[in-house]
């Protein structure tokens, strides 16, 4: 197995390069030698850095991952101590990725995305990726309602995510009916944990 490397900027180029090139053909038709000239490298440099394909499909989904947590919790953060629209934001920015990005929609829903390779890589994150999508909830959260019941917190953060990846499988409304009404939901059920009184 290859030895796992931080970023650099080759390493991240060559990603990117991939990431490209898999959202527009899908993963299976993908060539090191088509990433290496999208990248401005040689095919050579390519393998140094990952060694095969499969190295090259592990790094691209773990940069998707990172990529994809990081965007909601920033989601989350731009709206500051307004709850609900935070909410919306983090929720329809996932709705919209999904929609979009073919290797999110994989790994959110461990559903067949047209790169049969490439799956094993993403859904084996989709645990992860869920996890990590509802800490930054709890997190986020729990900032903004102070003295919160924390087992209410992870229930209500843990629903919202289960939802919105049900409605990435099964589209009923727009995304902005959708993320509207998941929102409102969401605030109900904070609001609940913060009054674990009742």
């Amino acid at each position: 197995m290859i030895e796992q490397r931080g970023p650099t900027p080759v390493r991240t180029g060559i990603v990117d390069a991939a990431r490209a090139l898999t959202v527009a053909t899908g993963w299976d038709g993908v060539r090191m030698g088509a990433v290496a000239n999208a990248a401005g490298v040689s095919r050579q440099t390519v393998y140094n850095e990952f060694g095969s394909k499969a190295g090259l499909a592990e790094a691209l989904a773990r940069a998707e991952v990172d990529r994809f947590v990081g965007a909601v919790g920033a989601a989350l953060l731009a709206h500051g101590t307004d709850v609900r629209a935070g909410a919306y934001a983090a929720i329809a920015h996932t709705l919209t990725t999904a929609a979009e990005n073919p290797l999110v929609k994989a790994i959110l829903t461990s559903a067949r995305g047209g790169s049969d390779e490439l799956l094993p890589y993403l859904t084996t994150r989709a645990e992860v990726v869920l996890t990590e999508a509802s800490g930054a909830l709890i997190d986020w959260a729990g900032d903004h309602l102070p003295g919160a019941d924390q087992a209410a917190l992870a229930f209500a953060a843990d629903t919202i995510v289960r939802l919105v990846v049900s409605h990435i499988v099964l589209a009923r409304e727009p995304i902005e009916q959708t993320a509207t009404a998941l929102a409102d939901l969401a605030v109900h059920l904070f609001s609940a944990a913060a009054r674990p009184d009742r």
